[in-house]
């Protein structure tokens, strides 16, 4: 684990409402504890994923002035990428495209997918969290590297519907 992941951790923790996190592998561990643990005690399980409704969104910068808010849906896009819909992050963690170092991607550009195929994971916490598409289509692009952190709501494929 080199410095940038370790402060990508510490992000992580400070953004969320945990007290203590401990990170462990074969030769390494840390704790972070926050400000919270002194107040309170927590206790933690295993989260359900919950799938977000998907929407219409510009590109994944809302950089124009006349963008919508990423929350607001939108028929009517002026951009070529406004007649694609979006599938987003429904939380933090790292973005993974394959289930297992040793197996094949989930998907690739050019590929169709339906509603309930998974698209992706997503690690939060030492849970692996599979994505599945809300949309059948066919996919454009993919917007995140491989094994990178993403933000809730954050854009990972943009999806032809037609």
């Amino acid at each position: 684990m080199d410095i940038k992941d370790i402060q990508n951790l510490i992000k992580f923790v400070s953004k969320s409402d945990v007290s203590e996190v401990k990170y462990k592998t074969k030769d390494f561990e840390i704790t972070i504890k926050t400000p919270l643990g002194a107040q309170e005690t927590i206790s933690y399980g295993p989260q359900p994923v919950f799938a977000q409704p998907m929407q219409q969104s510009t590109a994944p910068s809302q950089s124009t002035s006349n963008a919508p808010a990423p929350s607001a849906p939108s028929s009517a896009e002026d951009n070529d990428e406004g007649k694609y819909i979006t599938i987003k992050s429904p939380m933090i963690g790292t973005f993974y495209r394959k289930p297992a170092p040793d197996k094949d991607v989930f998907v690739n550009v050019g590929d169709s997918v339906t509603e309930g195929k998974v698209v992706c994971v997503i690690e939060a916490m030492k849970l692996f969290n599979q994505i599945e598409s809300e949309v059948s289509g066919k996919i454009v692009k993919i917007l995140v590297d491989d094994a990178t952190p993403v933000e809730y709501d954050q854009p990972l494929f943009l999806v032809d519907p037609s």
